[in-house]
């Protein structure tokens, strides 16, 4: 297997000045790559308080689940991942070879090569949301149950979009609430957090508006795949303006992804009367670095909510 390293490609390098770069010092230490770093105490501190206060906001009967920062390739690539951001994925690989094989890589970087050639693909992905693992659990337990599902998951993500931008890291955290279920479950459960979610922005004191927009869809048929998004709408953001009104950031998202992952999965709810019974499903995400420029900059508080499931 031959591995292609890259760095900084013309489309992100060089960049200019970000006007919220004087927070970088405060929030993190660089590590080398834009978009990768190790974070400040304060950064820590303010985290989990924000954590806190997502918690706090946890509906009754939500169950917890906490994943590591990977996950199974198989079930990625099943989900359709690859079909809709391929250039984003970050895949796992490793020196798989004999002990002369592995020492014939290593003495090749000592001379002064390239060692990444021997490189192959392990079966582990970096996640690029934290709610991807919990389908294939929820399956794995059989028909929903009445009222469906509810979960509270967090994970280490990562997306490969190297920016300089301290609201669009390549490694970051995420937060989501999740419900699977009939088609009146998730209806009521977005209703609920449209309402929430722009409550407690109010409560923070931020200044938002809510628009329709659509996910980073891979080339052609992806932009294809943005418009009819929209035109849908089945995506919101709120967007704060860190910046500029013209530049605002997105602090929260809703998106339904209709029946997909019932389908995909298997998730079945008896208790719907439809001819096509699979399960809906929708997420509530916090992405927590955006969070705390929200706080820092205007004592406010990210949320990035979307839901997905069959119509």
């Amino acid at each position: 297997m031959n591995v292609i390293v890259r760095t900084a490609s013309p489309e992100i390098a060089p960049q200019p000045a970000d006007a919220l770069d004087h927070l970088a010092e405060v929030l993190f230490h660089k590590m080398g790559t834009d978009g990768v770093y190790a974070r400040t105490a304060l950064y820590e501190d303010m985290v989990e308080r924000l954590a806190a206060l997502i918690t706090r906001h946890r509906e009754p009967g939500t169950e917890v689940m906490r994943f590591p920062p990977v996950m199974n390739r198989g079930q990625l690539e099943k989900s359709g991942y690859l079909k809709s951001f391929p250039n984003l994925l970050g895949c796992v690989c490793g020196l798989h070879g004999t002990e002369r094989e592995i020492h014939s890589a290593v003495s090749r970087f000592e001379a002064g090569g390239d060692w990444t050639t021997s490189l192959s693909s392990a079966d582990l992905v970096l996640s690029p949301a934290a709610c991807y693992p919990v389908y294939p659990i929820a399956a794995s337990r059989g028909p929903l149950p009445l009222g469906g599902l509810r979960f509270d998951v967090a994970a280490d993500c990562f997306r490969r979009e190297p920016s300089r931008h301290l609201d669009r890291l390549q490694s970051f955290r995420m937060r989501e609430y999740v419900c699977i279920g009939s088609p009146d479950d998730v209806s009521h459960f977005r209703e609920r957090w449209m309402v929430r979610a722009q409550d407690i922005a109010r409560d923070l004191g931020l200044t938002f508006r809510v628009d329709y927009a659509s996910d980073p869809f891979f080339g052609r048929v992806g932009q294809m795949k943005a418009i009819s998004q929209k035109q849908q709408e089945l995506k919101f953001e709120l967007l704060v303006p860190l910046r500029s009104e013209e530049q605002p950031t997105a602090c929260m998202s809703f998106n339904y992804h209709r029946d997909h992952f019932g389908i995909t999965w298997d998730i079945v709810d008896a208790w719907d009367t439809r001819s096509s019974n699979e399960a809906l499903c929708r997420c509530f995400h916090f992405r927590s670095s955006a969070a705390l420029l929200c706080v820092l900059i205007t004592s406010a508080f990210l949320l990035f909510f979307s839901y997905a499931g069959p119509e």
